[in-house]
């Protein structure tokens, strides 16, 4: 599966949990999505919930954000660094992030960062609209 296809499915998947939620406040919907309670009560949300398994090791993980507003990414590639074409990037380039590099291509490894998994990242980007805080998906030539 590219990105484009999981961007287009995890918005989905978002847009009806959050509209199941009408009568949440911001906060409310905010500790909804709290690692432990997505787990339990939509399984189905993340692969890694059935495994028991976050994607980053850290207290407090909240899956609001499960797909970072900085991470950019095109499927057919953005452009190409010393013969490699580079598939994602992160546009803040956060201090925790990295590329991961093979010997054609280059892509983000955003294991390492906390970012859209804390809450005070959440509150400062929140919108009920999941699609609408991530932005448009790239324009992608090929």
């Amino acid at each position: 599966m590219g990105y484009l296809q999981w961007y287009e499915e995890f918005a989905a998947k978002h847009r009806a949990i959050v509209d199941s939620l009408p009568y949440l406040s911001e906060e409310e919907i905010l500790t909804y999505f709290d690692y432990e309670n997505m787990r339990e009560k939509h399984p189905d949300f993340c692969p890694l919930y059935a495994q028991g398994v976050q994607c980053h090791e850290m207290d407090g993980l909240n899956c609001y954000f499960c797909g970072c507003p900085h991470f950019r990414f095109c499927d057919t590639g953005l452009d190409e660094i010393d013969g490699k074409k580079r598939y994602s990037l992160c546009a803040i380039d956060s201090r925790w992030s990295a590329t991961a590099e093979s010997d054609m291509a280059i892509h983000q490894d955003c294991s390492h960062c906390p970012l859209p998994h804390r809450t005070g990242f959440i509150r400062r980007y929140f919108d009920r609209d999941w699609k609408r805080v991530m932005g448009e998906v790239p324009a992608c030539e090929g």
